[in-house]
């Protein structure tokens, strides 16, 4: 749970000698935010949902946390108490790994898999698909923008 402060500003002019009146209204209000692994969960979504924004955890493993820590998935994240976020929080920690030390764990696994000199290592290192799709055409969002190549220009020949 977080405490935030809002300012809402009203502002009315009079067109007589251009008076502007501004008032200010500051509004102490309580902002509940569900702050698991350093994400930020989407309050107006359901608690299934909002804990797939979490690097690591997809549908199923979405369910089977809330299934461990007893919470009715169709509950929304904003109606969560503190009590839910230490549940979820404790069986993420305790059985998962999620979002920084997962992205690491991947850049280990690839720059392996690079230093030994495999296939997969090699289609990593030279920036080309990994599990054997097909570069003639498309692999464009793997290998980058198009770089042209200037054809070889026929010379005439003499008859």
């Amino acid at each position: 749970m977080s405490f935030g402060l809002f300012v809402l500003i009203q502002s009315t002019s009079k067109d007589k000698g251009n008076l502007r009146v501004t008032k200010l209204k500051l509004c102490i209000g309580v902002i509940r935010l569900a702050r698991i692994s350093g994400v930020d969960l989407p309050k107006g979504k359901k608690v299934l949902f909002g804990l797939q924004y979490i690097y690591g955890i997809g549908p199923t493993s979405s369910s089977d946390i809330l299934g461990k820590a007893k919470i009715d998935p169709n509950k929304k994240v904003g109606d969560l108490t503190e009590e839910d976020v230490a549940q979820i929080r404790a069986v993420i920690t305790a059985e998962f790994k999620v979002e920084g030390a997962l992205r690491s764990e991947v850049q280990q696994n690839i720059k392996r898999l690079m230093d030994i000199g495999s296939y997969r290592g090699i289609r990593h290192r030279k920036s080309l698909p990994v599990r054997g799709q097909r570069t003639r055409t498309n692999s464009r969002t793997r290998k980058g923008k198009r770089k042209t190549v200037a054809g070889k220009k026929k010379t005439p020949t003499k008859k």
